[in-house]
């Protein structure tokens, strides 16, 4: 039976980078424990922001950690004259007993934004919004954004029927065996009366041009005066 690889894993040094950039020997275990609590940490504290990332760089030598906040609304997380960013800031030293230096980066286009794709679609079917509808309204707005192509897939107990099921669909087009390509995925859950329903999205926003060399052919003028250059050069 065939198996569906993580778009972004099998991107990893390609076209996408790691969310968390460090290495250590000796604490891999914790500092790994540690990152998880710092992302439920900030996710859990500004529900509201529309978080998609949280990445998070070390200097395990200085106990240094720098986190960059991925985030649609970058004035919940700052706050009036940064109270927001600095109140995080003293839980998080409290929490690691690390130096903590904060970044707030802005998603221009959210609409092209898997995850938030993803929660927007699972809040709505916490609100009883028929799913059909949810998945609809996405994918307009993701195409109307800009998207090269689209995929939205909800399962669960749907509607609240008896028997759980799978509903998808589709605009444009999802490479995903080109590496090149641009795309996003993301998982989110909705709570219902009925039950857990999950959302998965893949968004695919267009190719990666990496630069590269194109040697070209060389035309009969140029090899002629390539191969008379060459012979001048011998008899000299």
């Amino acid at each position: 039976m065939g198996q569906k690889v993580h778009p972004g894993g099998l991107r990893l040094g390609i076209i996408r980078t790691w969310d968390s950039r460090w290495f250590d020997k000796k604490n891999y275990t914790d500092l790994l424990h540690e990152d998880l609590a710092i992302r439920a940490h900030v996710k859990r504290k500004f529900r509201q922001a529309g978080i998609s990332r949280t990445e998070i760089e070390r200097v395990p030598s200085a106990n240094r950690i720098k986190i960059t906040i991925n985030t649609a609304k970058p004035g919940i997380i700052i706050g009036k004259k940064g109270a927001g960013v600095e109140e995080l800031k003293r839980n998080l030293i409290k929490m690691t007993k690390k130096t903590i230096q904060i970044n707030i980066q802005e998603i221009r286009q959210p609409e092209l934004d898997a995850q938030l794709i993803a929660e927007n679609i699972s809040e709505q079917l916490e609100k009883r919004v028929a799913f059909r509808k949810a998945m609809r309204q996405a994918l307009t707005r993701a195409v109307k954004g800009g998207a090269k192509g689209l995929r939205i897939e909800c399962s669960g107990r749907l509607g609240g029927a008896e028997i759980a099921r799978r509903e998808r669909t589709f605009e444009g087009k999802v490479p995903l065996h080109t590496l090149r390509a641009d795309i996003d995925f993301a998982i989110a859950e909705a709570y219902t009366t009925y039950g857990r329903i999950g959302v998965k999205v893949w968004v695919y926003r267009g190719d990666v041009l990496m630069e590269r060399k194109i040697r070209r052919p060389q035309t009969e003028a140029a090899k002629a005066k390539a191969g008379a250059e060459a012979k001048a050069g011998a008899e000299a």
